[in-house]
């Protein structure tokens, strides 16, 4: 069967995660230009919905359709939280940029009032999933969303703490504010741990593919492990001088004059 193929799976996981950061950057480049955030968070609500139905639903059969079901269900919640929080909807209280010689202590605080409702969100999903999927025969969709919850984070540590490359290509002006709480930097203590740890998560789903005889199994470790791949990439972006921007500013439409040019930005990079 075709897409049995942990090859083919690794594919569409790469498809999938190119083609949903596109539209959610094209979604939010249109709501900036027409100042319409809400109405694009509330437009897209549906998307949400079916991302929880489709959870749901494959969570108790572990085949190779549901497999897929579970992990396009992941991206379709994770996708409508971060719409939410591009669009500016759903970010933190602190919407001020940070005042010039900010103590470190307080830098991080006010680093966190910008994304805290953001990251409450998230962690409430990751744990109502991982409770609804914690004695499911088919978890590939817990694992999915898991994927994407520790290597944000870890990504948004490391921007905190300074890396040598912040994209600001896609930023939109519900958000201007957020790069004044990043830095530059030539490394930081966490980069290491960050893409050691994503380097050992990845291998540890190739092993489970060569370990397993399920071609359920094996297509639902190679999604992980392609995910994981991806963002083991994505933080060596933000090392190395490569356009990644260029995976979709093509797809996008100009975007509207600002009073005022940002330079960096965490969501320049995939899902």
């Amino acid at each position: 069967m075709f897409f049995a193929s942990p090859w083919i799976a690794a594919l569409v996981a790469m498809f999938l995660w190119w083609f949903s950061t596109g539209i959610i950057l094209l979604l939010v480049r249109g709501a900036d230009r027409a100042d319409k955030q809400g109405e694009s968070t509330l437009l897209m609500l549906p998307i949400l919905c079916l991302g929880a139905v489709g959870f749901w639903l494959s969570k108790d059969t572990n085949t190779l359709q549901n497999v897929y079901i579970a992990f396009l269900s992941a991206l379709a919640i994770w996708g409508w939280i971060e719409l939410a929080f591009l669009n500016g909807i759903i970010t933190g209280p602190n919407r001020s940029e940070l005042p010039p010689e900010t103590p470190e202590w307080e830098r991080f605080i006010r680093a966190w009032g910008t994304i805290a409702y953001h990251e409450m969100l998230l962690v409430a999903a990751l744990i109502t999933l991982g409770f609804v999927a914690a004695t499911a025969p088919n978890a590939f969709g817990f694992w999915t969303f898991a994927v994407l919850f520790f290597a944000r984070i870890s990504a948004k540590l490391n921007l905190f703490f300074g890396v040598p490359k912040i994209n600001t290509e896609f930023l939109p002006s519900a958000l201007a504010h957020l790069p004044s709480h990043f830095r530059h930097a030539k490394m930081n203590w966490l980069f290491p741990v960050s893409v050691t740890a994503l380097t050992f998560a990845a291998a540890c789903w190739l092993e489970r593919i060569y370990a397993s005889f399920n071609a359920a199994d094996i297509v639902g470790f190679a999604l992980l492990a392609a995910l994981t791949a991806l963002a083991l990439l994505e933080h060596w972006f933000m090392v190395l001088p490569l356009p990644d921007e260029k995976l979709w500013r093509w797809m996008l439409p100009a975007r509207k004059e600002q009073t005022k040019t940002t330079r960096l930005s965490e969501e320049a990079h995939g899902l």
